[in-house]
């Protein structure tokens, strides 16, 4: 997770990621706003207001208008080892956050500081001997009863891997299978969580999308996510 590898796509990663996804017939605009939309959704039917959201990984900031409409009073931090991503989300979205870099390791926050955590498809980036430390990380900083959503790319679905594989700034990503994901956030003291797979059909099928509701256990869909709780 260096800042140098983040620093050097910055300024063409809305590009080059609009190029990765163009079979599925969506702008990044699209899968920035759903994963959003499910976090809200699943806060909203446990009667959850979050004070403070940290958004690990945040990059160029494709969530924050989607969380700050969301969560419109909460205090929202944009985490990134990358400056140089962290000073575009800050020109595009002027006074909305906290755009707070990070030295890849230590999340420069107090314990039990944040009541959502959100992260999206950042730990592939990762190497895989951080990523316990870092869920640690993660788990040290979210307060008691507080979420943590970690969104990530499926590798069982053939058009998430033909986007990765077509991705520039993917060409270190190791993608993750849900179980390994689940391992390691065990191993990082998140002992109950849920997973679900979501987005099962491309644009030119979107009539479909209403069924997905019934298919988020079947691990075909081009992403899923992770949902925990922190309990004590």
């Amino acid at each position: 997770m260096l800042e140098a590898e983040f620093d050097r796509f910055a300024a063409e990663y809305q590009a080059q990621h609009e190029a990765s996804i163009r079979l599925s017939g969506e702008k990044p605009e699209f899968f920035a706003k759903y994963k959003i939309d499910d976090v809200a959704r699943v806060l909203a039917a446990r009667s959850v207001k979050p004070r403070r959201i940290l958004d690990f990984g945040a990059g160029v900031g494709n969530s924050l208008k989607h969380m700050r409409n969301a969560f419109p009073d909460s205090e929202i931090v944009m985490l990134d080892p990358s400056s140089q991503s962290l000073d575009i989300a800050r020109q595009r979205f002027p006074g909305e956050a906290r755009f707070q870099p990070f030295d890849g390791e230590t999340i420069p926050f107090g314990d039990r500081h944040f009541d959502l955590v959100f992260t999206a498809c950042v730990f592939h980036h990762i190497p895989e001997t951080l990523h316990v430390g870092l869920l640690r990380e993660i788990g040290r900083v979210l307060a008691s009863g507080g979420s943590f959503f970690l969104f990530e790319h499926n590798p069982w679905n053939p058009l998430t891997l033909h986007a990765v594989r077509n991705c520039a700034f993917d060409e270190n990503a190791v993608l993750i299978k849900p179980g390994a994901m689940r391992a390691r956030l065990a191993a990082a003291g998140f002992p109950h969580m849920q997973t679900v797979f979501r987005i099962f059909f491309p644009r030119a099928l979107a009539g479909l999308r209403p069924f997905e509701r019934f298919l988020t256990s079947i691990p075909l869909g081009a992403q899923y996510f992770v949902h925990t709780v922190k309990h004590g």
